[in-house]
């Protein structure tokens, strides 16, 4: 079956965007749903054509938490009034909340990390996750989890034919 061309595969059913590199990078610990605080451009965009969290993440300034680094494309027929594609963007939780995910960042030396954008009824969320930076040596061992699982499920097919 060959490949549709211009369509991203994405997780979950309701997914703008999606971070699948996030799982292989880090070790993902804890995830948190957010609120974002968006331009009424970025959430035509969103709903049009998606957005790239490869390389965002979520930082901690001044009691607030942003996303950086998360490319939300123009939105076409708003020529004029258009956003910024990479502008930090505030997201939306309780202040508890807050200081208790500063409190493990710094304390542990965790990260947090934009895994997916989605929309619950009318309002766009971010998931971000806490996550610790994996060695290569863990990124092989996830490598060869992952083929090993491929092939028993391969094994577990073929048996049933």
């Amino acid at each position: 079956m060959a490949k549709t061309k211009g369509k991203k595969r994405k997780i979950g059913a309701g997914d703008v965007a999606s971070n699948r590199y996030a799982s292989y990078r880090y070790e993902l610990t804890e995830r948190i749903e957010c609120g974002v605080v968006l331009q009424g451009t970025e959430v035509k965009a969103l709903r049009a054509s998606g957005a790239q969290l490869k390389d965002g993440y979520a930082a901690i300034r001044d009691g607030e938490l942003w996303l950086q680094s998360v490319h939300i494309p123009p939105y076409l027929p708003a020529s004029r009034e258009n956003h910024d594609a990479e502008r930090p963007r505030k997201l939306l939780l309780h202040r508890s909340e807050i200081e208790r995910i500063a409190g493990r960042v710094s304390e542990r030396g965790l990260t947090l990390v934009p895994t997916r954008i989605y929309f619950k009824g009318p309002h766009a969320k971010v998931e971000i996750a806490l996550a610790r930076g994996k060695d290569l040596h863990d990124k092989r061992q996830t490598l060869r989890e992952r083929e090993s699982k491929r092939d028993m499920e391969r094994g577990i097919r073929e048996a049933r034919r």
